[in-house]
């Protein structure tokens, strides 16, 4: 039988343990048996694999670790652009991303995530990005040369809101719609972009223990950008005793995809 010391316990060995795990980079293997997350259909990996492979000159905007785009690099071998440059805005991910990605010919330009772009105008033939926090359609557009291609996966409106809310209560609802793939969509074509192909998907994702949990708001900041452990230990305490008696907890992502094109003209 489970006493409540045991109980008390386990919920600070869990906290503790989702304390204690590194937050660099974009690899979530630490989550498998902890937490799971349903892909979107397209796969998007593989498919800017496919891109890169007929690509020229390739740019990764905000690519966190650099995960996806070695992943990318090694599927299109050994058709590769001859030029791959990625930025990114946090100096621990960077460092990472530029120890993975230089045995692949790919430089690692830091950069903030708000800041323009640090390359010539049509440098590129193909833009990339998994999940930036925000697209700058009008960067894209400049970087990109007439012809080229934006294909990049982005996080949609409210997604994980039910854990988000868990922690922060009901949000307002320009907030909760932020991120609209409809939005995006006229912004992109305010910025003189063709969008091609926009899709999208709400995915279920489970949290199994409280660990997995605080590892994710620690890794996925923007969510509840204040979080720490102290902070929020109410919160966490009853997210905790909930999945003990209910079982996991179920949260849906917002992923949509867009593939762009810089008309000809442009």
């Amino acid at each position: 039988m489970i006493t409540r010391a045991d109980s008390d316990r386990s919920f600070e060995d869990l906290l503790a343990e989702g304390v204690s795990v590194p937050i660099e980079g974009w690899d979530f293997s630490w989550f498998e048996g902890r937490a799971t997350e349903a892909r979107p259909s397209w796969g998007y990996a593989t498919a800017m694999a496919e891109r890169l492979a007929h690509a020229t000159a390739a740019l990764d905007v905000q690519t966190g670790g650099g995960e996806v785009l070695q992943f990318a690099l090694t599927r299109a071998a050994p058709q590769r652009p001859t030029l791959v440059v990625a930025t990114e805005g946090w100096p621990p991910n960077a460092g990472k991303a530029t120890a993975l990605l230089r045995p692949y010919g790919a430089a690692v330009v830091a950069s903030p995530e708000d800041a323009p772009l640090p390359f010539a105008d049509g440098a590129f033939d193909l833009v990339v990005s998994r999940h930036p926090v925000q697209a700058h359609w009008s960067e894209i557009a400049r970087v990109l040369e007439p012809g080229g291609r934006y294909f990049a996966q982005h996080v949609g409106p409210a997604s994980v809101f039910e854990l988000v809310e868990h922690f922060l209560g009901p949000q307002p609802e320009e907030v909760r719609g932020a991120r609209h793939p409809d939005v995006e969509r006229r912004e992109a074509e305010a910025a003189g972009l063709e969008v091609v192909d926009l899709r999208a998907e709400r995915l279920r994702m489970e949290f199994y223990d409280i660990a997995a949990v605080v590892h994710f708001l620690r890794k996925v900041i923007w969510m509840v950008p204040d979080f720490s452990v102290e902070k929020y230990r109410p919160q966490l305490r009853e997210l905790h005793e909930r999945i003990q008696s209910e079982g996991a907890f179920v949260a849906h992502s917002s992923r949509h995809l867009f593939d762009v094109r810089k008309p000809e003209s442009a």
